[in-house]
């Protein structure tokens, strides 16, 4: 079979990383806290704690769960095929998610032995270059179940499904893009600016979508 048409699979390195990451919580598991700090508000400040075993797997395990889940989406899509078509856009999206769950990790490990990180920046930039990521890769990505930009009517066509993602891929670097400048703000503001961002890009491409469908049909 040739590269171009091989589904996407595990990454090596990905799963060392996470596997490392497990790791890292088996060590320090004995010198955590019995309570961790495992959620931060707008502010970066601790509003909810776990216990040991949630703050040194907690993030590892989900992040491993999901990440295989995201491998074995690619096989049981009835349009697996198309799949091979994106395999690059897919795995670079995976990694870029694999990595930002870690550094999450990481900050939670770092704070619970006494390091202030600021989860409140760390958070925004890592969304945020995700988003870019996504939008960077969109327009590659081909007709599927499950991942990209589904609705009633990109599912229901491959036309309307092809200029969704054209214009769904600029709307999330922008995002990406004021979601990284708004570490630049207050906590506050940053909120308004990440959430605004996620829900405007959610908004508009609905609403494109079924207005393309509905000139597409009309023709």
């Amino acid at each position: 079979m040739n590269n171009k048409d091989r589904l996407p699979g595990i990454n090596p390195v990905l799963l060392g990383i996470i596997l490392l990451s497990l790791a890292a919580g088996v060590v320090l598991y004995g010198h955590l806290p019995e309570r961790v700090p495992i959620h931060w508000n707008i502010y970066g400040e601790v509003d909810g704690y776990g216990g040991r075993f949630m703050g040194a797997f907690g993030l590892p395990l989900v992040t491993l769960g999901l990440y295989l889940l995201m491998v074995v989406v690619p096989r049981i899509d009835p349009k697996k095929k198309n799949y091979a078509k994106f395999t690059g856009a897919y795995s670079a999206f995976m990694a870029v998610f694999v990595l930002f769950m870690l550094a999450l990790h990481g900050a939670v490990l770092l704070y619970a032995f006494g390091y202030k990180v600021d989860v409140g920046l760390i958070a925004p930039l890592g969304l945020g270059l995700m988003f870019m990521v996504m939008g960077n890769y969109l327009t590659r990505v081909r007709h599927n179940f499950f991942f990209g930009i589904k609705t009633p009517w990109t599912l229901a066509s491959e036309r309307v499904w092809r200029k969704t993602h054209r214009v769904g891929g600029i709307l999330f670097v922008a995002a990406g893009l004021l979601s990284v400048a708004s570490v630049f703000v207050s906590p506050t503001i940053r909120f308004i600016i990440v959430i605004g961002s996620a829900i405007g890009v959610s908004v508009i491409s609905m609403v494109y979508s079924y207005l393309v469908f509905r000139k597409i049909e009309g023709e």
